[in-house]
């Protein structure tokens, strides 16, 4: 299927059972804007939709064998969206990472006009919700800084416009 078809498939996937087994929640991502050189680290504090992220990142790759880390998140990702046929590599995935947000899952855009605005960009590829919602891919979260659902939804919304995340090579 192409990637852009997945805006609304439906159907259970092996992950969405290993989410309900897990009890895994569920929260919402949104559409990439800014570099990595403008985004911040979310508060110490997190609320409680980010705490349950990170028992969502970490049961879902101890359950399925990945590091709960970058490589790790990375790797997840790459197995779900060659299960929904969305095109990307480990490198083009990790380049615009960096760029995006060094790494920081919890890394936000409150300057530009996306977050003047009130839909700030957030997550390892700093996405808005509005796209993260137009672009979620089914079996990962909703939450915009689970680093999968971030990465999935990301890389689907970059081959919809750019036929891969591989082509992105500046804020898109």
């Amino acid at each position: 299927m192409p990637a852009k078809g997945l805006r609304h498939a439906t159907g259970a996937s092996r992950l969405v059972r290993k989410l309900a087994l897990a009890g895994a929640g569920a929260a919402v991502l949104a559409l990439p804007v800014a570099g990595a050189a403008s985004a911040s680290a979310a508060p110490a504090a997190t609320p409680a939709a980010d705490s349950a992220t990170a028992t969502t990142t970490a049961a879902l790759t101890a359950a399925n064998g990945y590091s709960n880390n970058l490589d790790g998140w990375i790797r997840q990702s790459l197995d779900i969206m060659a299960e929904k046929g969305i095109p990307g590599s480990y490198n083009g995935i990790y380049r615009n990472i960096m760029r995006e947000s060094s790494g920081n899952q919890f890394a936000i855009n409150n300057w530009d006009i996306n977050a003047i605005n009130g839909t700030p960009s957030k997550g390892l590829l700093q996405v808005i919700k509005p796209t993260f919602d137009a672009y979620h891919v089914e079996g990962t979260s909703w939450d915009m800084y689970d680093p999968v659902a971030n990465i999935t939804a990301a890389c689907n919304y970059a081959a919809d416009r750019y036929g891969s995340m591989d082509n992105v090579y500046s804020a898109y």
